[in-house]
């Protein structure tokens, strides 16, 4: 089913949902619509997990896993169509992501800038007080004419 006509034809999220049984099983991943019937009994992981990821998009769950670069390859013999409202659905949900991401990545800047200026600012400021009042101090002289006296 790997022909040029087949990657042509477009599925509905709702006709995919329909093909949910081990004789009839498809996932959609990446906005690619696979009939995996046939592969059920030779999936490593088990005909369990994709029962799981049937008739719905599976990316994430076949991202997660992480499949060599065979079985990426070996899944365009049981690539059906294209769902195409799956893939802007995806979109769409990762920029809404991407935007939360930003704002609260701009959030966190902002104290990473100034707490980037405090530290070095404070440690200079420890060191300077140290190198001028720790030498000058009159307790630090008594103790040394102590040490001598003894």
């Amino acid at each position: 089913m790997a022909s040029n006509e087949a990657k042509e034809v477009v599925f509905s999220a709702e006709e995919v949902q329909r093909h949910v049984s081990p004789g009839d099983c498809w996932i959609i991943v990446r906005g690619k619509v696979y009939d995996i019937s046939t592969f059920m009994d030779d999936h490593p992981g088990g005909d369990d997990v994709l029962l799981q990821a049937a008739g719905r998009d599976a990316t994430e769950e076949f991202d997660n896993v992480g499949h060599s670069k065979a079985a990426i390859a070996q899944m365009e013999t049981f690539h059906v169509g294209e769902c195409p409202e799956v893939l802007k659905k995806n979109l769409a949900t990762e920029e809404g992501v991407e935007s939360e991401t930003r704002k609260s990545t701009y959030k966190i800047g902002i104290w990473s800038k100034i707490f980037e200026f405090m530290v070095p600012a404070l440690l200079l400021g420890v060191a300077f007080a140290l190198r001028n009042f720790g030498k000058n101090s009159d307790f630090v002289q008594n103790d040394a004419c102590m040490l001598k006296q003894e």
